[in-house]
């Protein structure tokens, strides 16, 4: 199993920042060329560690990337109420993907991870049917099927050992530890979207919160990601499961 980081995480890294930058300067051309690339980098690391990863659980992580990547070019333009519709319900195909996968490996909802989950997912449709109705609807079966992911990657069960606090495990050398505070990230990049969206109307707000969007749902994904193949990992030959330390 390749546990160093590798090729593609530069790639990934490289068009992390390119992204932001795009996003915060508004120079789409730059985010047309970068941003696609960000899923892509982690299906291709996915792919590098098929070896020792439950088939199933590859299939399912390679679909969500892929339905990641066609929801990042949809939300290049998050201000177009069309884009944004397609995006989230490409995004919600991800999030399926990431909940069978965790579900699959054991994970389940627990009071201290759901219960503010549900309530943030609850102000947030709350707003969004107060303020942007067009695309309150699609935006909120989304956000519950992200809270469904956040709430599922922070149980404590998938990170033994880890600390945990407030009902969310923090991040160590084990990296299935990882997934609690992707999930989360994951869950505010989500958020300050529907913030910047009904609650922002500045050039400068606008443009800092989505650089903010941009690099809370990359570190999300990596997270995520590099949790869920060391859950999923197997030793050769063997139906036993391994730690994955970074």
């Amino acid at each position: 199993m390749a546990q160093a980081w590798a090729v593609e995480h530069g790639v990934f890294a490289a068009a992390t920042v390119a992204t932001v930058v795009g996003g915060v300067t508004g120079n789409e051309r730059l985010q047309q060329i970068a941003k696609p690339l960000l899923a892509p980098s982690l299906a291709v690391r996915v792919l590098r560690c098929r070896r020792d990863t439950d088939p199933a659980d590859t299939a399912l992580l390679v679909a969500g990337l892929a339905a990641a990547t066609v929801g990042d070019v949809f939300m290049i333009d998050p201000d177009e109420d069309a884009r944004l519709v397609a995006g989230a319900s490409s995004f919600a195909v991800m999030q399926a993907s990431y909940i069978g996968l965790l579900t699959r490996r054991g994970a389940r909802p627990t009071p201290a991870a759901a219960l503010p989950r549900l309530a943030s997912w609850a102000g947030a449709s709350a707003l969004l049917r107060a303020r942007s109705r067009p695309v309150s609807a699609p935006l909120t079966g989304y956000g519950l099927a992200l809270a469904t992911t956040s709430t599922l990657a922070a149980d404590p069960a998938l990170a033994p050992g880890a600390t945990e606090v407030a009902g969310l495990p923090l991040p160590n050398r084990d990296r299935r530890s990882w997934l609690g505070l992707g999930g989360f990230a994951f869950l505010l990049s989500d958020g300050i979207i529907v913030g910047r969206r009904v609650l922002l109307r500045g050039a400068r707000s606008r443009a800092a919160a989505e650089g903010a969007v941009l690099a809370t749902y990359a570190v999300a994904q990596l997270l995520l990601v590099e949790g869920m193949l060391a859950l999923s990992r197997r030793r050769r030959g063997s139906g036993s499961r391994v730690t994955g330390t970074a």
